[in-house]
Formats: structure tokens, C-alpha cells, sequence
């Protein structure tokens, strides 16, 4: 059941690192249905959209870094609420340069974590329209997250 036809707005991280292999971006699983996402969750009235995408990353996956201020792309999905009702929800994606990964965070226990290339990630997420957008990412803007990169180590 579908409550609202209204779209409501989150902020999700793409977290990448550049080893010498080559582009990786990291995967999470959502808490309930274990499927591969990026982490993500709900903007605040007292930070940017950038800011809120850093902290998920942080409570979700452990990771400190710099998260661009312009977002990759956006994806929509219908989120599942706990009273059984969908609702439709736009998420802007920001591209974050992964400094530090903690070896303790909040969400722990909860979520598995797995690095892959951009085209693996596509294949492995669990949302059609995010899979498209990290699809689209490793054909045409790769620059963009190697510039980011580039900037953050300046």
C-alpha cells in the first residue's frame, strides 16, 4: 500500500577509495532485507544534505572523509516502513573520499560491508534505479570521483 504520492528526500553516500587497482566504492546491506545499498538515510533541518550524507556513512559504515558538495546523481525507491506501508522516497547520492575507516561505529553489528569496483556494485545492489545510476557512473564520470579524490589529497 502506497500512503502518499508525495516524495520525500534522503541523502545517501557513494564512499570510494582509488587504490593502485583501480576505483572501489563500498556496498552496505540494509538492516532488514540484507540487500546491497549505499549508506543512506533521512536529511536534518540543521545540516547541509552533504553533512547528512557524511554522518550516515559514519553511523552505517564507520568511514571519515570528504563528501563533495555536489551530488553524483539521485535515484528513487520505495522505502518499507515498519507499519507495512511504502513510501516513495528521491535520494541524492554524494561521492565520498574515504580517509579513515573505524574499527567501531553504531551500526556494526548490523550491516556487512564489501568494497567492489563500480561495475560490481551495479550488479550487486538491490534497488534497479541505484544500480542504474552506479552503472552510468562507471561509464561516463569516473573523472568526476577521480577529481574529488584528487582534490582532497591536495
Amino acid at each position: 500500500m502506497l500512503i502518499n504520492r508525495k516524495s520525500v528526500q534522503q541523502v545517501a553516500t557513494l564512499p570510494f577509495v582509488l587504490p593502485s587497482t583501480g576505483l572501489e566504492v563500498l556496498l552496505i546491506t540494509s538492516r532488514r532485507r540484507k540487500r546491497w545499498i549505499v549508506p543512506k538515510g533521512w536529511p536534518s533541518k540543521d545540516r547541509t544534505f552533504p553533512e547528512a550524507a557524511e554522518t550516515e556513512a559514519a553511523e552505517e559504515a564507520g568511514l571519515a572523509g570528504i563528501v563533495h558538495d555536489v551530488p553524483v546523481g539521485s535515484y528513487s525507491y520505495r522505502k518499507r516502513m515498519h507499519a507495512g506501508y511504502d513510501v516513495p522516497c528521491h535520494v541524492f547520492v554524494y561521492p565520498m573520499v574515504v580517509l579513515e575507516h573505524r574499527l567501531d561505529w553504531p551500526e556494526r553489528g548490523q550491516r556487512t560491508l564489501k568494497w567492489c569496483s563500480l561495475g560490481e556494485a551495479a550488479a550487486l545492489v538491490g534497488d534497479t534505479d541505484l544500480g542504474d545510476l552506479l552503472s552510468k557512473l562507471d561509464v561516463q564520470d569516473v573523472s568526476l570521483l577521480h577529481n574529488v579524490f584528487s582534490v582532497a589529497q591536495a
